[in-house]
């Protein structure tokens, strides 16, 4: 005869989920957020790219900037054979913008496959994306968060500081494409 405890299910399987933390240097007076679930948890089909944007018909979640691309990135859930991890890569969707990742830049239509934790930068937005292991189904879970401090400045203990990560994170191909400024005034003996 079996328990009674032995059927019930005691704790519910857990998916998969991607914790988006997002800052905008403006984002108090702008209410470039005010579209997405922040603070709750969203189910997402794991077969369907999910699209950040600002175009609501194409993009799963929206950003109100008018400086956002109408499709600005993707991130799509796939597996490798013989594994039960459901793994993530991001897609830069923007034409005009340029996107990084971990200091990577990515231009139109390039990919990467994301690791546990990156760091998104695009425009002035700066996006901390976290993959939390879970169950591999057709669905993940999708978590929003705003920050008041930009996650660049975070430190490995995921403490905020006021120490900004190394300039060598920061992609300078996202600012300017041309020379390094180099100091003239410095001599040089050989």
């Amino acid at each position: 005869m079996m328990n009674v405890s032995q059927t019930l299910e005691t704790e519910e399987d857990l998916l998969s989920c991607l914790r988006l933390q997002l800052h905008h240097p403006q984002q108090s007076t702008k209410g470039q957020f005010s579209l997405l679930p922040v603070g709750r948890r969203a189910t997402h089909s794991a077969d369907d790219a999910l699209r950040l944007g600002r175009d609501a018909q194409v993009c799963s979640y929206v950003l109100l900037d008018p400086r956002v691309s109408r499709k600005q990135l993707a991130l799509q859930a796939y597996r490798r054979p013989e594994s039960p991890d459901l793994l993530f890569c991001i897609q830069n969707l923007s034409q005009k913008g340029r996107m990084s990742v971990n200091g990577r830049v990515l231009g139109y239509l390039e990919r990467l496959d994301l690791p546990d934790k990156a760091l998104v930068r695009f425009g002035e937005y700066e996006l901390l994306v976290r993959r939390e292991p879970g169950e591999a189904r057709a669905s993940f879970e999708v978590e929003f968060e705003v920050l008041a401090v930009p996650p660049s400045r975070e430190t490995t203990s995921g403490v905020p500081s006021m120490t900004p990560v190394s300039e060598t994170s920061h992609p300078t191909a996202l600012t300017s494409a041309g020379p390094l400024e180099v100091d003239e005034s410095l001599i040089c003996y050989s």
